[in-house]
């Protein structure tokens, strides 16, 4: 319909009735243009120029709490695609670990269209994540055969563990009827020799090649202390860690470690690491962290400093201190 064989009155009222039918019959573009006898794409133009000349408007009415507005805050403050918090019930680990669990399995399952490849790291939070997917309905949820949940990083510690990787690609892929891929190989090896033969192995190449081009990562963000699990499990010996800390490490992320400032840290380990790089992990489109507790405060901060996830999950104590601290320090 040309808008110049008509008044200015005339085509104000049609663009009155396609916005009508729109957003208040709750038609398709499709079926409005069959009405009128239009495209719809030409539908779905007049419907932008009913926004333009404010036949329509938009109201959006927050929420009371002060959650939404927090989280839209950081987004901007830290150049996030997204952050969720997550509300304890308590400040106890335990409550702080089970409120960022059940946040993560909404945030996952709200994206999941049923073809994603979808690369999980290891730790406490993510498993309280396959614990609140399976408790919360029960496995499997979807049955989705061309999803595909895939191990970014070698095994780490006992292989019975519930905490490490393997262990919870397998039962997050029955949580939601997909199919899992396991990286057959030690997260860390003796010497660069060693990755490098083990790299050749098609079926690990193919492994790591597969988590490389993942659509959506979900990674718990580390922070190297003697009582965290890359030292409780014996994963790096007391001398890696010393040198670490030399170095400034603060935290990591696929065990790829990264300083105050989310640099990544020159260490002899990185040729030692079978699993995706820093560069790998920061390319992925949609990476999600997971992290909570006081004592995760510095590494949050220095991931977010150094771009290295994309959306973050969190609890409210932490959330509050992101948004009073300043991002960098001067």
């Amino acid at each position: 319909m040309n808008k110049y064989l008509m008044t200015d009155s005339d085509h104000y009222n049609f663009l009155y009735k396609v916005a009508r039918a729109y957003y208040e019959d709750d038609l398709t573009q499709e079926q409005i243009g069959q009405r009128f006898g239009l495209s719809r794409i030409k539908i779905s133009r007049l419907l932008r120029q009913a926004r333009q000349e404010k036949i329509v408007r938009i109201t959006l009415v927050m929420p009371s709490d002060e959650q939404v507005e927090m989280e839209r805050t950081l987004e901007a403050s830290y150049g996030l695609d997204e952050v969720m918090i997550a509300q304890p019930t308590d400040d106890s680990p335990t409550a702080i670990r089970a409120a960022l669990g059940e946040t993560a399995a909404n945030c996952l399952l709200r994206t999941l269209r049923g073809e994603e490849t979808v690369a999980l790291t290891w730790g406490n939070t993510l498993l309280a994540m396959v614990e609140a997917l399976q408790s919360a309905t029960g496995a499997p949820i979807r049955d989705w055969p061309r999803m595909r949940v895939v191990q970014p990083l070698g095994g780490l510690g006992s292989p019975e563990a519930e905490v490490y990787s393997a262990g919870l690609v397998h039962r997050l892929a029955r949580t939601i009827g997909a199919k899992p891929h396991i990286l057959a190989a030690p997260g860390i090896v003796a010497s660069p020799v060693v990755r490098e033969a083990l790299l050749a192995d098609p079926q690990i190449s193919s492994t790591l090649g597969l988590a490389a081009r993942a659509d959506i990562a979900l990674m718990g963000i580390g922070c190297p202390t003697p009582q965290s699990i890359v030292m409780q499990s014996s994963i790096l010996s007391v001398d890696e860690f010393a040198h670490l800390q030399s170095l400034g490490v603060v935290g990591d992320i696929g065990l790829r470690f990264f300083d105050a400032e989310g640099c990544p840290v020159a260490h002899e380990i990185n040729d030692r690491i079978v699993g995706l790089t820093m560069e790998q992990i920061k390319a992925l489109p949609r990476v999600i962290g997971v992290a909570g507790g006081k004592e995760k405060f510095e590494v949050i901060r220095a991931a977010l400093r150094g771009k290295l996830i994309k959306v973050l999950i969190t609890d409210i104590s932490n959330a509050r201190r992101l948004l009073v601290e300043p991002e960098r320090t001067t």
